[in-house]
């Protein structure tokens, strides 16, 4: 995948932030050589965090987010200041814009937020052009001027040597097979797969597998028996859409492997120990209990949808309660989870993964399971152990 088609969940996020005014937009449309945010004189002109995925360089494929003034009020403005802090859980790299030579409260508080999510920040002081005194007092700060373009790119340059070094060895499933091995994938084709191309899951997944060396083998499920018998080799492993866990269970001998996108993706971005700690409170369950279930996606629902209508079925089903459901998708995670007896995630393939920590992490220290899509079908069909059997941890977890 070239850095032009790198998936917005994987670039890094930067999120510019600051008062009504303060330039913002002016500075964003300076980094981004765009007029990408729409600028005035009028305080609150921006009312929505504005997105832009494009190459920035030297840092390549990024997402620019330019939030609403933090300090903007009436009802409205409440709302638009929700939305800026809702950034802050996907923001990787996070710019104060001000023009103030000392930092306001609001401003304070900005940085205290940043530190408490462990989010690296810089302080850029706009309008330099109107000042005399243009010397920051720490390696985080910078004076910049968006008219002049003044230290505009000297700002890209501090914002890449926040980026962390390291090589990102996070793989979905490259880290489990070696050069040749034969992979299986389980693609059901129904009435909720998008015609014509393959889910990002799916994608990100045979991509993994090609950057491996390995050999991926694309298969519907009810396809599966035939595909295994034309190897002339045992595969490395089988890979199955979690719709699909009960029949490809069956069809797969148990000498293979088995784990689905969903598990592999909550090893990826999120918390496979915590999540299948999670499953375990599908047993718990008591009539009138409350179920979130959330999505990182926002997509037209259809009938047979796996989120709002197999899944919740598959609970009733398996528990034998009266519970009810709840429903988010996209970044609409609530910031309260009081009431909640269970959170059931998707595989996040949308989220950063710093989003989908903090969502889990934010569910975790309300005293609340969480799970996901593909460990709650596993646990409520009999066959967790088997599909985390590549992972001891894992294993280990579910045996606590």
């Amino acid at each position: 995948m070239g850095l032009n088609e790198t998936v917005s969940a994987e670039r890094l996020h930067i999120g510019f932030f600051g008062l009504r005014n303060a330039g913002k937009s002016s500075v964003v449309n300076a980094v981004t050589g765009q007029d990408l945010s729409l600028v005035s004189d009028v305080k609150g002109t921006t009312t929505d965090p504005v997105r832009k995925a494009m190459e920035l360089l030297p840092l390549g494929p990024v997402v620019i987010i330019d939030t609403p003034g933090i300090d903007d009020v009436g009802e409205l403005g409440e709302m638009r200041v929700k939305k800026a802090r809702q950034v802050l859980n996907y923001t990787d790299i996070a710019v104060l814009v001000t023009e103030n030579i000392e930092l306001c409260d609001a401003e304070k508080g900005l940085i205290t937020i940043f530190r408490d999510k462990n989010i690296p920040y810089i302080i850029a002081f706009n309008k330099s052009d109107l000042r005399s005194d243009k010397t920051p007092s720490s390696e985080n700060q910078i004076y910049v001027s968006a008219k002049d373009n003044t230290n505009i790119y000297e700002l890209k340059e501090l914002i890449g040597k926040l980026v962390k070094q390291e090589e990102n060895n996070r793989r979905v499933v490259g880290d489990l097979i070696d050069q040749n091995d034969v992979i299986v994938l389980v693609v059901p084709i129904d009435k909720a797969a998008p015609k014509g191309r393959l889910i990002l899951p799916q994608q990100q997944t045979i991509r993994d597998i090609l950057d491996s060396g390995a050999v991926s083998v694309v298969t519907r499920d009810n396809e599966l028996p035939e595909t295994l018998k034309a190897f002339g080799r045992k595969p490395k492993m089988v890979i199955t859409d979690s719709q699909a866990f009960a029949r490809v269970s069956k069809d797969t001998p148990d000498d293979i492997p088995l784990t689905s996108f969903s598990i592999l993706f909550a090893r990826y971005k999120g918390d496979l120990i915590s999540a299948v700690r999670g499953a375990a409170a599908l047993d718990k369950l008591q009539d009138g209990d409350r179920i979130l279930i959330s999505e990182g996606c926002t997509h037209h629902r259809q009938c047979g949808d796996i989120g709002t209508v197999k899944l919740p079925a598959l609970i009733k089903k398996h528990t034998g309660k009266d519970v009810t459901f709840e429903f988010t998708s996209g970044t609409q995670f609530p910031e309260t989870l009081d009431g909640y007896k269970l959170v059931i995630h998707c595989g996040g393939c949308m989220l950063s993964e710093r989003e989908m920590k903090y969502r889990v992490k934010q569910t975790l220290d309300n005293g609340i399971p969480i799970t996901n899509y593909g460990i709650a079908i596993a646990h409520m069909n009999g066959i967790l152990r088997r599909s985390i059997e590549l992972f001891p941890e894992a294993v280990k977890a579910l045996d606590e």
